[in-house]
């Protein structure tokens, strides 16, 4: 089974991927974790992809497309992966169509995370984490048991990523209106787009992504690769 995860930053979207990825023994590929390695190991294309995001913005799509095309080649995603983070444009979406294509293989569920984009500022500029364990806090939402010691390693450094202030976050979230939003007319038309609530709880998101997905889930393996696209846009709850 093929998954996308569509939604702005901080959506919920790694949250909801860790649970498919479990549920289904299907890898999470998210282009951010690898750029963001890049970046902390200093390659040229970190350096690029390092000034990119902090003006929040798109990291081309020469260098994404090949990282994608790379990593669905690998063994452990012949079952089936989940996409978090790409593709974000209609020419991304439309070269993933094409790399699939060449192996037989389609998108079998789209999943939009609707959410309230004000709201997601305060949920992602408040975003800070434990510098030795990298266990995740928030100023109002997730703060510390006790003020300034992590609950999970004892430390007392904290970090915050320079990308998580409001007005990179707006930035980001413009930059997802005008790219990546068009995009669900694109999935629309072909049947695969369910939508859920990105700012109901954990919980119930879980649930309604599981409502879209045990059904596709069955269908992929009992039929051939990649034939249940044309299934999944009648597959049940949240269908955009």
């Amino acid at each position: 089974m093929r998954v996308i995860l569509l939604g702005p930053p901080g959506a919920g979207k790694g949250t909801q991927a860790a649970w498919i990825r479990d549920r289904f023994s299907i890898p999470q590929l998210s282009t951010g974790d690898m750029l963001r390695a890049a970046v902390a190991n200093g390659t040229e294309v970190g350096r690029q992809a390092k000034a990119i995001m902090e003006a929040g913005k798109l990291v081309s799509d020469d260098v994404i497309n090949a990282i994608v095309a790379e990593r669905i080649d690998q063994p452990d995603c012949a079952g089936g992966f989940i996409l978090d983070g790409f593709p974000r444009t209609t020419d991304q979406a439309e070269a993933l169509d094409r790399m699939l294509a060449e192996r037989d293989l389609r998108i079998d569920a789209v999943i939009e995370f609707q959410v309230d984009q004000a709201a997601l500022v305060e949920r992602i500029s408040g975003r800070y984490a434990c510098a030795n364990c990298g266990a995740g806090y928030h100023d109002t939402f997730k703060k510390p048991k006790v003020p300034g010691v992590c609950d999970v390693c004892g430390s007392t450094e904290f970090v915050r990523r320079k990308d998580d202030n409001a007005e990179t976050v707006a930035a980001r979230l413009e930059a997802y209106d005008a790219q990546t939003a068009p995009l669900l007319p694109y999935y629309r038309q072909r049947g695969n787009l369910h939508t859920v609530d990105g700012m109901a709880p954990i919980g119930e998101v879980t649930a309604a992504i599981a409502a879209v997905l045990e059904p596709l889930a069955t269908e992929t393996a009992s039929g051939p690769a990649g034939g249940s696209a044309e299934k999944a846009g009648s597959s049940g709850a949240g269908n955009a």
